[in-house]
């Protein structure tokens, strides 16, 4: 049975939206910076790794487009609906890669608003729309990518994450505990965020959402104990884990956030390869996970 709200915007379903972009080395380099890569390597003609794509097809809002936290203001002549709901998060995605990317070339990315769909959360409605990504470079498909977003009511201080089981968490300082021992083939890193690696992440991705560099705004308005620290970053986090202990190519990645993280404390990174595939997570400092992950080697 179709919800009041997704029969509200029944007619966005279908809706498309087209970008093409040149693959500008420069960003590559500038995002390996970032990730403490070596730069030198990222040239024209290079391959772009996966889920570095999200450095490109930046929503171009003008200053005065956007909204109090940042995000572009949805109106009758945007791609995404006028949700009535003002808290936006990144939920999670599924990916297939068929080709890679390179640097210097053209690319086409076209997108489509697949679906909305509503749920009566613990901290009130939340309205979750799903949309797919494709891209091509050279006449050829290179990546398929379905986006899942979630919208809900301010509610009381901070919602903890992007669904009803991860928006029930507490905001309070993250307690920081004594994580349990790993598998002995484990893969692992611990990362420590700060608001320099927050703010490179959002100019990377032409991101203003105020939560992740505007610590007054996201303490005061956003009822958050820090900054929050990008799902889309943590996600990434997880494939340059993947990356540097393994060059088999990543045929297809899927992840969903379960809580945020903040920049007030490490959190762990693991990966535990099983045959062709590997099961990841990031772990927050109290030992709960943030993000859960699942990628595919070829």
């Amino acid at each position: 049975m179709m919800t009041e709200l997704a029969a509200e915007f029944a007619s966005w379903i279908g809706r498309t939206e087209e970008m093409e972009e040149l693959l500008q080395p420069a960003t590559a380099q500038a995002a390996a910076a970032m990730l403490d890569l070596d730069p030198s390597g990222f040239v024209t003609n290079q391959t772009l790794p996966p889920l570095w794509h999200w450095f490109c097809f930046w929503s171009k809002a003008p200053q005065s487009g956007l909204g109090p936290d940042g995000h572009p203001l949805r109106t009758s002549q945007s791609f995404l609906p006028p949700i009535p709901y003002p808290r936006r998060m990144f939920a999670g995605a599924r990916l297939q890669w068929h080709r890679p990317l390179r640097l210097g070339q053209t690319a086409r990315r076209q997108a489509v608003l697949r679906s909305i769909t509503q749920k009566a959360g613990r901290s009130g409605s939340l309205a979750f729309i799903n949309v797919g990504y494709r891209v091509w470079q050279d006449g050829a498909l290179c990546l398929e990518e379905e986006q899942t977003i979630v919208y809900r009511h301010p509610g009381s201080a901070a919602a903890k994450g992007s669904d009803d089981q991860a928006s029930s968490s507490s905001a309070a300082v993250p307690h920081v505990a004594d994580l349990p021992n790993l598998p002995p083939d484990a893969w692992s890193r611990w990362i420590t965020p700060d608001s320099r690696l927050l703010f490179r992440f959002s100019a990377l991705t032409f991101n203003a959402h105020r939560i992740h560099y505007d610590r007054p705004y996201a303490m005061a308005e956003e009822g958050y104990p820090g900054l929050v620290v990008h799902g889309q970053l943590a996600a990434m986090l997880l494939l340059e884990l993947i990356r540097a202990h393994t060059d088999r190519p990543i045929r297809a990645f899927s992840f969903r956030s379960l809580g945020p993280l903040f920049d007030l404390a490490p959190f762990r990174l693991v990966g535990v390869l099983d045959g062709d595939q590997v099961e990841l997570e990031a772990q927050g400092p109290d030992g709960q996970t943030a993000l859960s992950a699942t990628a595919q080697l070829g």
